[in-house]
């Protein structure tokens, strides 16, 4: 998961990991990172052909970061269920995105979709980490 930066400059990293542990997640690693524009054309690199591709990326470096590795059972459902749609006003009432989001690219909060990408991500963000 990656607090993005609409979410931190809102001051909402405390807000968003009290409701990630109280929905029973278990934070295994964390830290605070300003993405360089080349790093996040890097992390989005197979959106790369999308229209919104280089406004995203612009927008990740725009501002710190907090990428996380989370666990919990079934955590990549369990965590899309708790963000909600990409969409704010697609997304369920009391997710993050419904409660945190601006619209549907400052929307809070990234989530792995798949437990194959997570693997991707948290090898982006924490090389050599030992999650074991």
């Amino acid at each position: 998961m990656i607090i993005k930066p609409d979410a931190s400059s809102r001051n909402l990293i405390g807000e968003i990991i009290r409701r990630i542990e109280q929905s029973g997640f278990v934070i295994r690693a964390m830290r605070l990172e300003t993405l360089s524009p080349d790093r996040a054309k890097a992390f989005y690199a197979v959106h790369k052909e999308r229209p919104f591709y280089e406004s995203l990326c612009r927008f990740m470096s725009s501002g710190p970061i907090v990428p996380m590795v989370l666990e919990k059972e079934n955590a990549v459902d369990n965590l899309r269920t708790l963000i909600g749609a990409t969409n704010p006003k697609e997304a369920a009432c009391g997710t993050l995105r419904y409660d945190l989001a601006v619209d549907v690219e400052k929307n809070s909060v990234h989530a792995s979709d798949s437990p194959e990408n997570a693997r991707k991500e948290i090898a982006f963000f924490f090389e050599g980490i030992d999650l074991d």
